[in-house]
């Protein structure tokens, strides 16, 4: 069952942050255990982020953050490390899709993405569509997923969706 409400510390990024920069490319072939792979997540622009991140925590980020290549492995080491969501302005298609068929939870709101800042503590409610800043005691809105994607999440991506499901069917 998909958690609904999440609550965590923030960290900050940029806007146009793309695959490589969330993963390495070459990353990928040191092996195939995603958990050693999400060691090396955002190193080229926060070295530690690996070791400084906690379960719960959420990425704010700015526009078109995934740009870049159709990797898988940017949205699983993302939630390998743990982080309940990301917000963002806007997501590139290719990653707002992976993000959804893996099962992490992901948020376009761009009032929430300009005023949250880096080490605020945020509560996300994916079904309200209400987001809070705890820190600076602020609410923003967004648009709740669709039916649909709500359900991939729930069920905690597209793989175990389809197998639940005997393959495509919408639950009303």
């Amino acid at each position: 069952m998909l958690k609904t409400v999440f609550k965590g510390k923030v960290w900050k990024f940029g806007r146009d942050i793309n695959t490589d920069i969330i993963i390495a490319g070459k990353r990928k072939y040191d092996t195939l255990d995603i958990k050693e792979i999400a060691k090396y997540a955002f190193e080229a622009i926060n070295h530690d982020f690996s070791k400084k991140v906690k379960d719960g925590d959420v990425i704010v980020a700015g526009a078109n953050f995934g740009c870049g290549s159709s990797r898988e492995h940017a949205p699983l080491v993302i939630k390998a490390l743990g982080i309940s969501a990301i917000i963002a302005e806007s997501f590139a298609r290719i990653f707002y899709r992976n993000a959804i068929n893996i099962g992490l939870s992901i948020v376009e709101c761009k009032e929430a993405s300009e005023k949250i800042e880096e080490g605020d503590e945020v509560e996300i409610n994916l079904e309200k569509g209400t987001m809070k800043n705890l820190t600076k005691n602020e609410e923003y809105h967004f648009k709740p997923l669709p039916l649909m994607m709500t359900q991939i999440l729930n069920a905690g991506g597209l793989v175990p969706f389809l197998s639940e499901n005997n393959g495509y069917q919408i639950k009303q």
